[in-house]
């Protein structure tokens, strides 16, 4: 079977004046066409099954634009969504009229910012803008702002903790939003605290948020600047999580903490966390429950020797060595210390936050403790 003989010859006028790319609109049936003009139409005929119509269109843009009559090969979706799409074909898959071939190319390494407005014109999903912020040459490009707007745009729609804080994520990357719509952002965390996490992933030594510091004493002050020039992973944090930015980041830590939704928004507040802290421990997430991390990092302090920079910490402050064991142990958090909470429930609410407080009151207490509140 072939297409009508009116969308037949519209299709070859089209192809014949070389389109950027091509979308189609199932729901109405018309095929649009972007080139340097602007945008055409063709409202299409089928002499045929809607479904069956489609595929027979697909196959012949895919023979004249790949030479490959069998349509654009969907089944190999894992490997185009991890970005292995030859870049060399990146602006014919543009023209197959087809959703997955488009998600290749946003994926792909070699995208530009050209080749990601007219992905963007070809399907306006939030999953191709997230995919094609991964990419510097888009965040750097004209295309940057306009997806890190749509996103914006977008986040009432999404419900998942996960893509809020990537979208979030991607969204407040340098140069994408002007601090106006960064601290409206900010002020609309109040109603919805899992916009918090996003701040906290994306741009935790930039909050909006100012607060005061947390000064140490003369002695303890100097040694530790010194010992943070020579890069000790345990100065650089301590003072890090001390200054004006570190103590707003502790206060939004506190924020989400207070009632946080269900188990997801928990488990990348812990990633977020430990991802802070991770100059600490460089061996990555030690899969620890909350008794077995504590453990360990007041073992790490009554025997520094395996630890070289904290036993150069230790001997050169005096007092500190209950932040230095608080450090530690938050450098370690993950999915471990919620384990045998979550494997036994799935509780979301309230009644969540009563069964988490082994892990939730441990937490609190370190958080007030590099607050000076302790």
């Amino acid at each position: 079977m072939e297409l009508s003989s009116e969308d037949s010859l519209r299709l070859n006028v089209l192809l014949a004046n070389k389109p950027r790319a091509i979308r189609i609109d199932e729901s109405s049936m018309t095929l649009y066409g972007l080139s340097e003009k602007g945008e055409a139409k063709i409202p299409l005929n089928p002499n045929c099954r809607d479904d069956q119509y489609l595929k027979i269109l697909r196959e012949l843009l895919s023979g004249n634009v790949l030479g490959s009559p069998g349509g654009y090969p969907v089944y190999l979706q894992r490997w185009t969504r991890m970005g292995q799409t030859r870049d060399e074909n990146l602006e014919q898959l543009l023209l197959l009229g087809e959703p997955e071939a488009v998600v290749a190319v946003a994926c792909a390494a070699g995208l530009t910012d050209e080749l990601a407005r007219r992905a963007w014109w070809t399907s306006q999903d939030p999953d191709n803008a997230r995919r094609m912020l991964q990419n510097p040459a888009v965040v750097n490009g004209s295309m940057g702002p306009e997806l890190a707007d749509f996103l914006i745009e977008y986040l009432p729609f999404e419900s998942e903790p996960e893509i809020i804080v990537e979208s979030l994520r991607l969204a407040l990357q340098p140069g994408l939003i002007d601090e106006q719509q960064k601290q409206k952002l900010w002020m609309r965390c109040s109603r919805k605290p899992t916009y918090y996490l996003g701040f906290l992933a994306s741009i935790p030594d930039d909050l909006p948020e100012q607060v005061a510091g947390r000064s140490f004493s003369a002695q303890n002050e100097q040694a530790l600047n010194e010992l943070a020039a020579a890069e000790n992973p345990y100065a650089k944090t301590l003072l890090r999580v001390s200054s004006p930015a570190g103590q707003a980041f502790l206060n939004t830590v506190a924020k989400v903490m207070e009632k946080p939704a269900n188990q997801d928004v928990v488990t990348i507040l812990l990633d977020v966390l430990r991802g802070y802290f991770a100059a600490i421990r460089s061996e990555g997430d030690p899969n620890l429950t909350m008794e077995e991390l504590a453990e360990e990092a007041q073992q790490r302090i009554e025997q520094p020797d395996t630890d070289p920079s904290l036993l150069v910490c230790l001997a050169n402050t005096a007092g500190l060595q209950d932040e230095l064991r608080t450090l530690r142990a938050l450098s370690g958090l993950g999915y471990g210390v919620v384990r045998p909470i979550f494997r036994r429930t799935d509780a979301i609410g309230s009644l969540m936050r009563r069964k988490l407080e082994p892990v939730s009151t441990p937490l609190v207490q370190w958080i007030r403790l590099l607050q000076g509140q302790y």
